[in-house]
């Protein structure tokens, strides 16, 4: 029972008291005393009702928060885009992906509240001669070399792990890929009860902790990684090299929070802190990378391997794409996670100050496999505040195969952004431990919210296809995006990201900077940062 519930049943009781002793003494009093009554029975309606988390946890005065939503400027309840600064999206953006998520009507009237002429502003080009959307989105083949390849949709849930979103919001999120067809990306934190209850596609990620192949002194158990990548439901394994909010951090898992149940599912000793360190000790090089890849597939029976990363030194990338070009092994696919991305709690420094944003890394990664000649075997996946569906085109048409979203998920599960994430006492019930929190989120209504939120954006990026005349999104390209670069100035993203020819970087024909960085790759060691 959360501090506001218990007051309200204190505050009840106390009624209930005064009222009695109304009826009793003073019986000409008790319609004033029955007035607050009415409060009561609001309360407990609040309580019961289970459409609304915050009402559940916060009875009475949790409708405070939706008559302020209700009475702030209709201004602010239009869709606002992320803006160049790097300033966080503001708080209104909720507003489109909870009424998708909702079902309910997401036009607005008066046409478009953007600053047209702000620098930075990115648009999608329209055709004279638009098509009719396409009536489905082909999904993308994965691991198409594999024994057993996996056809993803073009959007999927980002990786977040149990225990740091609660059980019930893993739950949700995965009754949801489930009915809607997209796949669920566990996180690092292994592969929980929750992530199998119904049945949805499972991507199973593993971090430099190992959490689900974990061997007792913290290195990499292949045998407990046969049992968990071998489940039916586990359609690819994700090896995470970094993330954006926080690349090239470790982390702690404090003792207090290593429950029974966290240290069955993570591999570890109950009660005792747990740590992971910021480097992988399974390899040590681009080469080992590799083999360590070809392993896991073995081990998987022949499952899409790939990795997730957010990209720092650009010759530290084309070091492994030079261990693929001498190897002939490659992962099978490769998640591009941008600097923007999120996390429940990070250094302010890392958050602000380290990783590439998203559309470099993107269009660095995807150009490093063209002029190496891999485009064709590696698939690339985006990650970093994918909300809308223009969002998705934009990554699409940067040279992504299809993307992951952990901002849109959480919010169509009901997430405020209240930044308590870090604390356990999220006021919704989706990233915390607390049964009394967790517990109030209704595991079916948040569910179908997910699917209509995925549904309706995926619906939208078919309408942006057929306005630029296109019959499929993987026929966006740089040149379908423009972006304003100054007062009298448009320019498309392919002349502000000039494409690699393929190919290039093997026949020496690259951009001197390009052929630099390739002859300082060293397939043998990730060691950029010693060079200068």
């Amino acid at each position: 029972m959360t501090p506001v519930q218990r007051a309200f049943w204190t505050l009840s009781l106390l009624w209930l008291a005064a009222l009695g002793l109304t009826l009793a003494f003073a019986p000409a009093w008790w319609p004033w005393v029955a007035a607050p009554g009415v409060l009561v029975v609001l309360g407990l309606y609040d309580m019961a009702q289970r459409r609304h988390t915050i009402l559940r946890l916060y009875p009475v005065i949790g409708h405070l928060r939706f008559l302020m939503e209700s009475i702030r400027p209709e201004i602010q309840q239009y869709f606002v885009e992320d803006d160049i600064s790097g300033r966080p999206i503001p708080r209104e953006f909720r507003s489109l992906v909870y009424q998708r998520a909702k079902g309910v009507n997401d036009t607005r009237p008066f046409g478009t509240e953007f600053d047209l002429y702000r620098i930075g502003y990115e648009f999608l080009a329209h055709s004279m001669m638009p098509k009719p959307a396409p009536e489905r989105l082909n999904r993308v083949t994965i691991g198409g070399e594999r024994a057993q390849p996996y056809d993803a949709a073009l959007l999927n849930i980002s990786a977040m792990s149990f225990g740091a979103l609660s059980p019930h919001a893993i739950e949700a999120l995965n009754k949801a890929a489930a009915a809607g067809g997209f796949a669920h990306n566990t996180g690092e934190g292994g592969i929980s009860d929750y992530h199998l209850k119904h049945g949805a596609d499972l991507i199973w990620q593993i971090g430099t902790g190992y959490f689900g192949c974990r061997a007792p002194e913290g290195h990499f158990d292949p045998h407990r990684f046969a049992e968990n990548a071998r489940r039916e439901q586990v359609k690819m394994i994700e090896i995470k090299l970094s993330q954006g909010a926080k690349p090239a951090h470790g982390g702690i898992l404090p003792g207090p929070k290593v429950t029974p149940e966290i240290a069955r599912i993570r591999g570890v000793p109950v009660w005792q802190t747990v740590a992971s360190p910021p480097w992988h000790t399974a390899f040590s090089t681009p080469r080992e990378m590799l083999w360590f890849i070809q392993e896991l597939r073995k081990l998987s029976g022949d499952k899409p391997v790939g990795i997730k990363l957010a990209v720092g030194y650009r010759h530290e990338f084309l070091a492994l794409c030079k261990a693929m070009v001498e190897t002939g092994i490659t992962p099978d696919y490769v998640v591009v996670d941008g600097g923007e991305g999120g996390t429940g709690a990070a250094p302010i420094e890392y958050t602000n100050s380290v990783g590439m944003p998203l559309r470099e890394a993107l269009v660095l990664v995807h150009d490093a496999l063209t002029g190496c000649g891999l485009q064709e075997r590696v698939r690339v996946i985006a990650s970093g505040k994918i909300l809308s569906a223009f969002h998705l085109a934009r990554v699409l048409a940067l040279g992504a195969d299809a993307a992951y979203s952990a901002r849109g998920m959480m919010l169509a599960l009901g997430c405020i952004q209240s930044r308590h994430c870090n604390r356990g006492d999220c006021p919704t019930g989706v990233a915390t431990q607390d049964p009394a929190r967790w517990r109030a989120l209704d595991v079916d209504d948040k569910a179908e919210r997910v699917r209509r939120y995925h549904a309706s954006t995926l619906k939208a990026l078919r309408e942006l296809v057929g306005a630029a005349g296109l019959d499929a999104p993987s026929q966006l390209s740089r040149h379908h995006i423009l972006k304003r670069v100054s007062l009298a100035d448009i320019q498309p993203l392919s002349a502000l990201y000039p494409p690699l020819p393929a190919g290039c970087l093997l026949d020496g024909t690259a951009p001197a900077d390009w052929q630099a960085d390739w002859a300082r790759a060293d397939a043998d060691c990730f060691c950029g940062a010693k060079e200068g």
